[in-house]
């Protein structure tokens, strides 16, 4: 099985779903997302394996979400995603990615709990 979280260490809930992680002796990769933010092609494979659109992903009370006028309707998926990608920021944390059997499957920690649901 692989794991990865996208983490952001200064979050609380982020630190919570890793030793969360560390406790259940899952060997995890750690992307600090605002410094490695995912490309496109990766945040919409993460979106999709979520069931989620871009801006349910999104941290809507971000200074960026407001600055960007990214609340605008008329925003496509692509637009919204691009947006995601140049500001990292605005990325819902922590999100966990597990593969297992050839089955990739994603949660967002919050609360870190959730991401107990894709370990195997």
């Amino acid at each position: 099985m692989s794991t990865i979280i996208y983490h952001n260490p200064r979050c609380s809930k982020s630190r919570q779903t890793l030793e969360l992680l560390k406790n259940n002796n899952i060997e995890t990769r750690v992307v600090e997302y605002l410094d490695s933010p995912p490309d496109v092609t990766t945040l919409d494979e993460v979106l999709k394996l979520l069931n989620l659109e871009p801006r349910q992903l999104m941290r809507i009370h971000e200074a960026e979400y407001k600055d960007n006028k990214l609340d605008d309707t008329s925003l496509s998926r692509e637009q919204l995603i691009a947006a995601m990608v140049a500001h990292p920021r605005l990325i819902e944390r922590p999100i966990v990615i597990t593969e297992h059997n050839g089955k990739r499957q994603a949660a967002i920690g919050r609360p870190p709990e959730s991401v107990l649901d894709i370990l195997p």
